[in-house]
């Protein structure tokens, strides 16, 4: 096969951008045996892939776009114009990288970057994280010609002709791999204790994160569980005041190695977004899921009943955290047969299905194929 050439569009957030370099690393891998792609990215300034930009490990092509206040500002006026300057540098973009396939996995880079490829009849594959799905890849559905799900339910909100297929959301290979002894040392845990890991995204989850130090204030780790607790950057300053130095609790504002962070979990309270969802089930790790009551259509807490009905996860809405003491329900978990019935659930279905990653990978080179075997006999 002719060296292969592929655009990625997603960002702004790491929900749409880890789950390209999930796939744009399975293809390096995939086609490395010659040297047999580029791989090339698109994103903008505003988002995480720009502050990633040095470690992306590919070339990232900015495209200025950004989305319509929800209030009304006079910067709104501006956006349908940077919504045409974005579409002619993507089409002209894409005429340079004269890519076999766009990929697109959702952020606002992803409109112009989509709709450019259709202009130039490029193949398009989208992969949509959650059980609802975002308004940027609802609009983009009816120009692709296959559309990668993470959960079965997101082709209700589809209208395209594509072929839909349920993957579930890739991650990478290795966060599934890390080694316990290491992060237990990593983050001065005792390996004598069970580990509660405490997740709220890279901005964390003030919430979770008042829930957890009330919680502390009737002490119910003792002295036979820990607390690693990812309190965002925002957060991380005033938790750290208040938890003071216990010895049972490691804190921490932000990991790029989330290896070593499951690595070191026995149960895990966070947020119901998708990618952490999808981390949670290569780990095989029972979780307490808390979905962000403000999530477009509601779609974390929709993730978060799909995982509580597979009986891997049990959904506690944010309301009811005022309510209960959220430590003492991990540990409740901990010490019940609940616990082992979770892991066990994470091994029932379909043992042979592929991890997603590969599907979604595979699925790409396929396409990539087709096309240059149309062009051959064209």
């Amino acid at each position: 096969m002719e060296k292969a050439r592929i655009v990625f569009a997603g960002g702004g957030t790491g929900g749409h951008l880890y789950p390209a370099l999930a796939i744009a690393n399975r293809l390096k891998e995939l086609l490395k045996e010659k040297n047999e792609v580029v791989i090339e990215f698109a994103g903008t300034k505003r988002g995480i892939e720009y502050r990633m930009r040095d470690n992306l490990g590919y070339k990232l092509n900015l495209v200025n776009i950004r989305g319509l206040s929800r209030s009304l500002t006079l910067s709104n006026l501006i956006v349908p114009f940077l919504v045409i300057g974005a579409l002619i540098k993507s089409y002209f973009l894409l005429g340079r990288i004269k890519p076999d396939v766009v990929v697109g996995t959702g952020g606002y880079v992803c409109w112009p970057i989509v709709r450019a490829a259709s202009l130039r009849s490029i193949p398009i594959v989208l992969q949509e994280q959650n059980s609802f799905p975002g308004l940027t890849i609802r609009q983009l559905a009816g120009f692709a010609d296959r559309i990668y799900l993470g959960f079965e339910k997101g082709a209700e909100f589809l209208k395209s002709d594509a072929q839909l297929m349920v993957s579930g959301n890739p991650v990478r290979s290795e966060i599934s791999h890390g080694d316990r002894k290491l992060a237990l040392y990593h983050y001065d845990l005792d390996p004598g204790k069970k580990t509660i890991l405490v997740l709220g995204g890279s901005q964390g989850a003030r919430a979770i994160n008042n829930a957890i130090l009330e919680s502390l204030k009737n002490d119910p780790l003792k002295d036979k569980y820990q607390l690693l607790w990812q309190t965002g950057k925002r957060d991380y300053t005033d938790v750290c005041d208040e938890t003071g130095k216990r010895a049972s609790c490691a804190l921490f504002p932000f990991a790029q190695q989330m290896e070593l962070v499951y690595a070191a979990a026995d149960i895990v309270i966070a947020r119901a977004g998708a990618l952490t969802l999808a981390e949670l089930e290569a780990c095989k790790l029972p979780s307490i899921l808390i979905p962000y009551p403000h999530a477009a259509g509601d779609h974390q807490k929709k993730n978060a009943e799909w995982f509580q009905q597979r009986k891997i996860a049990r959904m506690i809405e944010e309301p009811e955290l005022e309510k209960i003491n959220i430590i003492a329900e991990a540990i409740s978990i901990l010490e019940s047969q609940e616990f082992e019935r979770m892991k066990t659930a994470f091994h029932q279905g379909d043992k042979k299905r592929l991890p997603a990653v590969d599907i979604i990978a595979n699925g790409i080179i396929e396409i990539i194929e087709q096309q240059k075997e149309k062009l051959a006999t064209a």
